[in-house]
């Protein structure tokens, strides 16, 4: 495994927010994180049908573009009982001409479990995958999860996406209902982060 030893890295995202969340997170290393905002690079097109495949092309078009080191992650959830949808495509799940509408996504979820006759628990995964990808075309792939069950009604006004209805294993809160620093210390992002710094950072 080929360990990072930079200074400076690209994050592969135009969200100031998930730049801010990695920026924390390797903010012991002294490594200092740009965007592809900052570098003015466009989203590429995810057309992969995996998280690893859309974060390989993500941090592989950041890396290429500036000639850095670069991050990409790629995330969503899978749902057994409805064979692993949405995964790739659980933002599109929520698209709508005016924007993302997680209600309306949440909504389909549980219409979909209800028409399939789901039994309970109606068992789901949060999957991460993050891809540090060099210019010289070396990557790393580092893949977490964050286990846990559909829950309905929605459950809580915090977080984003499918929060409201997903309830982790061994927690009595979904993640709508739940502080966002406890969300974030078990996340499924937070697991593969632990792998990525002991595997090249640490």
């Amino acid at each position: 495994m080929r360990r990072f030893d930079g200074a400076a890295l690209v994050v592969a995202t135009h969200n100031q927010g998930k730049l801010e969340e990695m920026t924390a997170l390797l903010s012991p290393f002294g490594v200092v994180l740009t965007s592809n905002a900052d570098h003015g690079l466009p989203e590429p097109e995810e057309t992969e049908t995996t998280f690893a495949g859309n974060a390989r092309i993500k941090a592989h078009a950041a890396a290429r573009a500036t000639g850095l080191p670069a991050l990409a992650d790629d995330s969503g959830i899978m749902i057994d009982a409805l064979g692993g949808a949405p995964g790739v495509q659980t933002a599109d799940w929520a698209e709508t001409p005016q924007g993302r509408d997680f209600v309306m996504a949440m909504t389909r979820v549980w219409r979909e479990l209800e028409a399939a006759r789901a039994p309970e628990p109606r068992r789901a995964t949060f999957c991460c995958t993050l891809v540090l990808a060099w210019p010289d075309g070396h990557d790393e792939v580092f893949e977490g999860t964050m286990p846990g069950r559909i829950v309905w009604p929605m459950r809580g006004e915090q977080g984003h996406g499918f929060d409201p209805i997903f309830l982790p294993d061994g927690h009595d809160l979904t993640l709508g209902e739940m502080d966002r620093w406890e969300k974030n210390r078990i996340s499924h992002r937070a697991d593969a982060f632990a792998k990525l710094v002991a595997g090249c950072f640490a």
